[in-house]
């Protein structure tokens, strides 16, 4: 009897890995039938680093005691990372005008493991724009470690997740593809500033202090900014909470994000 029962659970967990990996290879399939979205991942660091981050570069860095151009870098990386998984999951959106969402919902499998599988799915073309980001800081004269840069490599997935959830909750309620584009990018964009890029925010106080604390990007960007400084003399500067602290409140954010959205996500299906 315990046999039986250990070989179902066994085969459910089988069953939930491969709808992740399933759904997980349709959006790559779908990213590489795009070629605009690809041509977009790339050329997204050149606005967004080369020419914002640039300009801040050339009339604020005098004055910090740290190595700016390093601060946006790990900035940059960890926000297109951000910004390519959210803007893919609004096509949740177009997914349920199709009907393709109906025809997922009605299989035995966990709505988690759906989602899960949307998120991974839009990491690779996040990844991707990581390159584009390289690519600008390389020409700008910006260069991390080959060491430092595969450790923000390893925690992109974790960075893709809560990104991902956040977004999946934004989107819950929204039924046309346009609102659910300005929606994210209505909080992909503040959040940019807001949780410290590019531009530090160490001292932010009030109400811009209280956006900060309850965005998961900041504290992404916290973590990678503890791995790429951890044992130089920059990191007091440029690193606000203990690793624990930052892996804790990512953790719980998006565990809150995935189950909120996850739960409108299949109940709009369902009341359809």
């Amino acid at each position: 009897m315990n046999e039986l029962i250990l070989e179902r659970k066994r085969s459910r967990v089988f069953r939930e890995m491969n709808t992740t990996l399933t759904v997980m290879a349709r959006e790559i399939t779908l990213l590489f039938k795009s070629p605009s979205t690809l041509i977009m991942s790339l050329t997204m660091p050149l606005i967004m680093m080369g020419m914002i981050g640039g300009n801040l570069m050339q009339n604020m860095a005098g004055g910090l005691n740290f190595d700016f151009g390093g601060f946006m870098l790990v900035g940059m990386l960890v926000n297109m990372l951000f910004m390519m998984v959210s803007m893919n999951m609004t096509s949740l959106v177009e997914d349920r005008e199709t009907d393709f969402n109906q025809e997922m919902l009605v299989s035995p499998v966990s709505r988690y493991s759906l989602v899960l599988g949307k998120i991974l799915g839009g990491a690779f073309g996040a990844i991707v724009s990581m390159a584009g980001t390289l690519i600008v800081g390389l020409i700008m004269g910006i260069t991390l470690p080959i060491g430092k840069l595969l450790l923000i490599l390893a925690l992109s997935p974790l960075f893709c997740l809560s990104g991902g959830a956040l977004a999946r909750m934004l989107i819950g309620f929204i039924k046309s593809k346009k609102a659910a584009n300005m929606a994210v990018m209505l909080v992909t964009m503040p959040q940019m500033f807001l949780s410290g890029a590019i531009i530090p925010i160490n001292h932010s106080d009030g109400v811009l202090m209280l956006l900060a604390r309850l965005m998961p990007m900041t504290y992404c960007l916290d973590l990678a900014r503890a791995v790429v400084n951890a044992g130089t003399p920059e990191y007091d500067s440029v690193v606000m909470f203990n690793p624990a602290i930052n892996f804790a409140a990512i953790a719980a954010l998006t565990t809150i994000c995935l189950i909120v959205g996850t739960f409108f996500y299949a109940r709009s299906e369902k009341n359809r």
